[in-house]
């Protein structure tokens, strides 16, 4: 035989090593994604007119950033093994908080703030220690818990809610801001900051760590001394707490607030979850929800720029939410997936 001639085995063996060496990629780094969103984007830019202008760029990011940022408490609370039905009715209170009771109690934004974080903080932690200490699913405790903080807001403003947010709270997503003169709103900048804090937080502190761990396996981070409930406790209290703060901010996105708010916002942070992790595979990282959202946000963009009802985005949320929940409902934790 020649020595030119090709050994078929040689070349069958190397397929699956690129395979491998691929999927390898892919886990460490959402490569796949990025891929997939900068493909969409430059489809947008090629097909769409003033897709790729800067006012389209920022109006993007804002619309991510809004979606990433509800998708916070969804990330944390798939990383501990279970799924947060709150979180759009979180968001409402949120919004309620610094529009309508900073108006009936006449207190002050700050105030208003500092009233939001322990009582949604306190809602969720009670969220996450009866889901641990009777065993039940997240998916109805999580539900039950955000039409108990809604009617507690329908309570406090009398059924009506219904209010408007200060012009310099809208001016956080307003396309003509800017953050210390660089020619992007200040959602944006959070949304950065929130995104760094949030990866060292779960990978370089001690909290971080216990909570992988108890979303790996409960039973065996028990057996190394982690306090599995406490994580349960700590993990729902902050995405709780988010979703309230990520109210605020949709608040001054829309300037009005109103019961239906935040229901959007329930199926597309849950789906840039997903896509950012679960359907590709890949470590626990809030990092992948961000680019979930932003391939979301490009993807849904360039779609409705072509035609895409508004129900067809239904369908495509739920589709994505069908997969995630059949997964769950067979017990493999979308933590291990993420």
């Amino acid at each position: 035989m020649s020595a030119m001639t090709a050994d078929p085995a040689r070349a069958t063996d190397d397929r699956p090593r690129t395979a491998e060496v691929l999927t390898r990629a892919q886990s460490r780094f959402p490569v796949l994604q990025i891929a997939i969103t900068a493909a969409a984007f430059l489809i947008g830019a090629l097909t769409l007119d003033g897709f790729a202008s800067g006012n389209s760029v920022k109006s993007l990011l804002i619309l991510a950033s809004l979606v990433g940022l509800a998708g916070i408490g969804q990330t944390l609370a798939i990383l501990i093994g279970g799924v947060d039905l709150s979180v759009a009715n979180f968001l409402v209170v949120g919004a309620v908080f610094v529009t309508q009771l900073t108006q009936i109690y006449g207190i002050s934004f700050a105030s208003a703030l500092l009233l939001l974080i322990p009582f949604t903080a306190i809602l969720g932690g009670f969220v996450g220690w009866v889901c641990h200490r009777y065993n039940v699913e997240p998916l109805v405790v999580t539900l039950a818990m955000g039409t108990f903080a809604l009617g507690l807001m329908q309570i406090q403003t009398e059924g009506m809610i219904a209010g408007g947010a200060p012009q310099w709270l809208m001016a956080l997503t307003s396309l003509r801001s800017t953050t210390f003169g660089l020619p992007f709103p200040p959602v944006v900048a959070i949304w950065a900051v929130v995104t760094i804090a949030l990866a060292v937080f779960i990978h370089r502190t001690s909290v971080g760590r216990r909570m992988l761990a108890a979303g790996a396996n409960g039973r065996a981070a028990g057996l190394s001394l982690i306090k599995v409930r406490r994580m349960w406790i700590v993990v729902f209290a902050l995405s709780a707490a988010f979703a309230g703060l990520a109210g605020v901010v949709l608040a001054a996105f829309s300037g009005t607030v109103n019961t239906s708010i935040g229901g959007p916002y329930l199926f597309q942070s849950l789906a840039a979850v997903i896509i950012g992790g679960t359907v590709f595979g890949g470590p626990g990282d809030y990092t992948r929800t961000v680019i979930g959202a932003l391939m979301l946000t490009v993807i849904t963009t360039v779609l409705i720029g072509h035609g895409l009802a508004t129900s067809d985005q239904q369908i495509l949320y739920g589709a994505v939410i069908l997969v995630a929940m059949a997964l769950y409902g067979r017990g493999r934790k979308l933590s291990d997936r993420i």
